[in-house]
């Protein structure tokens, strides 16, 4: 089979592998859609743990192909989305229910196979069939547990005054539930105006435009009588914009790291501040136990990808794909193995 592979950091390959064969409890994906996310372009550069020789892709719609010894109830030909992260249940992390920080983890398209390929193989127990969705909705699953689990971990108060930056897809998707939890106002502020029109669909009472490596404060603070945001929320991961963050966050509130940095990146700031203002800083590291309540909110439209999909390629196509995801002006990216360049 065809699949993308790194050998190191930055070096990668479209190559001709073995197609793998499902052991006892898993099964043989025939890879419909592959999301493309900034997660892979940290992985690219060599951050995120990835382990050599590598596969990335962890966004992945597959149809099953053919099944390991002992699996029942996923019938060839179902149409199934994946959770890519497989915890050991038995370390400390697993036993506070913490399997995102599983000492064994294992995360498909980071330090084991993913979906950048014709083919992969998972555990059946991960597979949610999704046969009522289209690939190109169902390709949204992993995204939308993610920011599930966000608010998991924000625990919004209701009647709270929101600013979230950045409307990129995983800025989208947050809009969406951010509007149905329980905010006052949710204002959105982005650089790209055809962004800010979406979220202003998908439910933002306020949008506002920004310009990229401007002094945000003053502008931001203006809707609000110049007393912040109960909650402060970075979908980018930009240093600069961050940096933004506390000033913006009134008395009391809670600045929610979301977006993913550098590894090495650094923020500065001034705790005296912090404890001054009882402010509280949050962060939320990929999904656990949110799969199923993500796809029930696609299923139920609460979440509405339609025309989030911006950009489409082939496996021969990577370099492309990789900097679509790159350029602002696209929303989501899609890998498809089976479509001709």
């Amino acid at each position: 089979m065809k699949a993308i592979v790194y050998d190191r950091p930055t070096e990668w390959s479209l190559a001709e592998i073995p197609t793998p064969e499902p052991g006892p409890g898993e099964v043989l994906l025939r890879v419909l859609v592959a999301g493309v996310c900034g997660t892979d372009l940290h992985i690219h550069e060599g951050e995120f743990g990835p382990t050599y020789p590598l596969t990335p892709g962890h966004e992945v719609v597959g149809e099953v192909a053919a099944l390991g010894a002992g699996v029942a109830g996923l019938p060839t030909g179902t149409r199934v989305a994946f959770d890519n992260t497989a915890s050991c249940g038995r370390c400390i992390e697993c036993r506070r229910a913490r399997p995102a920080f599983c000492r064994h983890l294992i995360a498909q398209g980071v330090n084991a196979p993913g979906g950048f390929a014709e083919f992969v193989v998972t555990d059946a127990n991960r597979c949610f069939a999704v046969d009522d969705l289209a690939p190109e909705v169902a390709v949204f699953a992993e995204p939308t547990a993610c920011v599930v689990h966000g608010l998991d971990m924000l625990e919004l108060k209701s009647g709270s005054d929101v600013l979230l930056i950045g409307a990129g897809p995983t800025g989208l998707l947050l809009t969406q539930l951010l509007a149905n939890s329980g905010a006052n106002t949710l204002t959105v502020a982005a650089p790209t105006a055809a962004k800010l029109e979406r979220a202003a669909r998908a439910g933002a009472d306020h949008t506002v435009q920004i310009e990229r490596g401007a002094d945000l404060t003053a502008q931001l603070l203006e809707g609000t009588g110049g007393e912040g945001y109960d909650v402060v929320i970075d979908a980018t991961g930009a240093i600069p914009v961050l940096e933004h963050a506390i000033p913006l966050t009134r008395t009391g509130g809670t600045v929610f790291v979301y977006g993913m940095a550098a590894e090495q990146a650094k923020l500065g700031i001034l705790p005296y501040e912090v404890f001054r203002r009882e402010l509280t800083i949050k962060g939320s590291f990929a999904q656990q136990f949110s799969f199923d309540r993500a796809l029930k909110a696609l299923r139920s439209g609460r979440v509405d990808t339609t025309g989030m999909i911006t950009h489409s390629f082939g496996l021969d196509q990577y370099a492309d794909a990789l900097a679509a995801v790159a350029d602002s002006s696209s929303i989501k990216t899609v890998i498809v193995p089976g479509s001709a360049s």
